[in-house]
């Protein structure tokens, strides 16, 4: 019964979510940039959607600016990453208000000292903090296909935590909550530093 209950409240939030999405038209538009590069096992993640659900929650007129665009994908045809600058000039192009990191997950295994991976879900559930672990792609027929390991409710709860399988020193996750200010910017968060 209390997974039930977990599923449906995850339904809901994903819910939210999407209304959220398809409320910011310039969140839509990056979607609909990244969908025409039609990159293999391609999403929009980290604080595309984390910034979003927590602007929300801290009642925001204006969407906080996004340092970039992260946008993943995994190609094995292209282990070393060689054609991520043009998919980034191709963005821009479209695009030239946002910066693009454009980061192919066939390579990203070596940083996590893992096996490669073997889908983009696998490559974001070993990012440093769990929130930060969600992407969403827009599909042909405009809905949404979500990439969230460790589901919506993290995000919403606004409690941020280092992610147990990132293999990355804890310090990592630390440097990554000071430098980017994310309590100052969302005072409500919650950091849970051990």
């Amino acid at each position: 019964m209390q997974s039930e209950t977990r599923i449906q409240q995850d339904t809901h939030l994903q819910s939210r979510t999407e209304a959220l999405l398809r409320a910011d038209p310039v969140r839509m538009a990056c979607l609909r940039a990244a969908r025409a590069l039609d990159l293999p096992d391609w999403a929009l993640g980290a604080g595309f959607v984390r910034n979003l659900i927590w602007d929300h929650l801290h009642q925001k007129t204006a969407s906080t600016p996004l340092n970039d665009l992260d946008l993943i994908y995994l190609d094995r045809s292209d282990p070393d990453g060689l054609a991520e600058a043009d998919h980034e000039a191709c963005l821009t192009a479209r695009l030239p208000d946002q910066r693009w990191e454009v980061r192919n997950q066939a390579r990203m295994h070596l940083r996590q000292q893992v096996p490669p991976f073997v889908s983009s879900l696998e490559a974001l559930s070993h990012w440093v903090e769990i929130p930060t672990c969600i992407g969403v792609r827009l599909l042909a027929d405009d809905t949404f296909e979500w990439l969230a390991p460790y589901g919506f409710g993290h995000n919403w709860s606004l409690r941020v935590s280092a992610n147990p399988r990132c293999r990355q020193d804890n310090q990592v996750f630390v440097q990554r909550i000071l430098t980017k200010r994310w309590q100052q910017i969302w005072p409500d968060l919650e950091v849970v530093w051990s």
